[in-house]
């Protein structure tokens, strides 16, 4: 059976999709895949073929690859997307360009498509070198995944287990031209040196070690799915029951479910729990996860990780994004207003009546003392106490004053209510990209 047969029988098991999208860098790889796709559109199974070129601009011949990529896609009739991206300097450059890469495909693609790259056999067995030498975990030897979620669609990579060689005979019989990236020559990089320095030698020990480590990566992938299975269940338990302070809209869980399980479920689910959220940490930073699961409230321990921080409150731990370590500015009332933006840190809602002139909003900085009726003033440490509000939620709690005097906390059960009826209801920021109300 030929390649384009084998990739013919390939999309025939693909969810449907009208929106094609081939991510086109002008090389061997993606070079064969468009051509393949082209083929495809010929037999009539594709209905919207579009090619994705991504100008990194990180090489002084990057220009002319833009040049080479427009006429091969006009000689195949296929529309190209130019997306230019910067890539910020980073300690790993090629994770850098490569973060930037998938950004942009995941704006472009369109909801239900799906976008096709080019990675066959041979870049698997360098991503599971490459990852193994890292110390990386179950999910990282799984390898790179054939299809997965991205954006409002998905990636597939359908010529994930055919050999570079298959490719490179299909794009001479087939005479195409494609770009040689200087710097794929460059064994300083550490994924050329696996290619060009350690791959061949054990092929020539090993005649059938390609075969092997995919299956491998297989049953590595089998174990990461059973990870995920037991991960969701343990999970489950962790968000079943009642949650306090449902109106913030951070992710949390129960801490004490988790407590129940092994060290090693808890790192498990956590990974899990984390995905969406962080990069995930690795074997030094889960030292952290111990001190702030032996660690006691009132201590506020905090585990620190790539763009925010898991802390302690209220039984639970909570996702808490850097946004929400930023210091809430105070804001000044004319009065007759129903609502604020609070700017950064959501919105206020006075509720049964209007502000008046006068009021403002601040923030904690100690010593306040709010007078409550029937008990008269009382700090407001010891009330935050009593409603075992999380410590990491404190500094972001509106309060209402009247000159120097405490008139109301945002939120807060008995302390919410407003002079002359009505209550304070504050709609927190996600700190993740606007507001989660409900």
């Amino acid at each position: 059976m030929s390649l384009l047969d084998r990739l013919h029988a390939r999309l025939e098991r693909q969810p449907p999709t009208r929106h094609w999208r081939v991510g086109f860098s002008g090389g061997l790889d993606s070079t064969v895949l468009l051509h393949l796709f082209a083929r495809l559109r010929e037999r009539g199974l594709l209905v919207e073929l579009q090619a994705i070129h991504v100008h990194h601009g990180l090489q002084a011949v990057a220009d002319t690859w833009v040049s080479h990529c427009a006429q091969v896609c006009q000689a195949l009739a296929v529309p190209l997307d130019i997306l230019h991206v910067r890539t910020d300097q980073a300690a790993s450059l090629e994770r850098a360009a490569r973060e930037a890469r998938y950004a942009a495909f995941a704006r472009v693609l369109p909801a239900k498509g799906c976008l096709v790259l080019g990675q066959h056999r041979d870049d698997q067995l360098e991503t599971l070198l490459h990852r193994l030498v890292r110390g990386t975990g179950v999910k990282g030897l799984a390898g790179m995944p054939d299809a997965r979620p991205l954006a409002a669609g998905r990636l597939w990579r359908p010529l994930l287990d055919e050999p570079r060689a298959a490719l490179l005979a299909y794009a001479r019989n087939e005479k195409l031209d494609w770009i040689e990236d200087p710097s794929n020559a460059d064994i300083q990089l550490d994924r050329n040196y696996l290619r060009h320095e350690v791959l061949p030698r054990l092929r020539t020990r090993w005649p059938g070690v390609d075969q092997v480590m995919a299956r491998s990566a297989r049953h590595l992938a089998e174990a990461d799915e059973l990870l995920g299975e037991l991960a969701s269940l343990d999970l489950l338990r962790a968000w079943r029951g009642e949650q306090p302070f449902a109106w913030v809209p951070l992710p949390s869980l129960a801490l004490a479910p988790l407590q129940t399980l092994s060290e090693a479920r808890q790192r498990n689910a956590l990974r899990a729990w984390l995905e969406r959220l962080t990069r995930q940490p690795d074997s030094a930073h889960w030292a952290g996860w111990q001190a702030l699961r032996e660690g006691g409230e009132a201590s506020d321990p905090c585990w620190r990780l790539e763009g925010g921080s898991v802390r302690r409150g209220a039984g639970r731990i909570w996702w808490v994004p850097d946004a929400w370590q930023a210091e809430p500015l105070p804001a000044a009332l004319n009065g007759q207003e129903t609502t604020l933006e609070l700017g950064g840190n959501g919105r206020l809602i006075f509720v049964g009546r209007p502000a008046e002139s006068g009021w403002r909003i601040g923030y904690r900085q100690g010593g306040e003392r709010l007078r409550i009726p029937g008990r008269g003033a009382r700090d407001l440490k010891r009330l935050l106490n009593e409603q075992a509000v999380p410590p990491f939620l404190r500094g972001r709690l509106p309060l209402l004053w009247r000159g120097d005097e405490l008139l109301a906390v945002a939120n807060l059960h008995g302390l919410d209510g407003l002079p002359g009826g009505g209550r304070l209801e504050w709609q927190p920021a996600d700190g993740m990209g606007g507001f989660e109300l409900g």
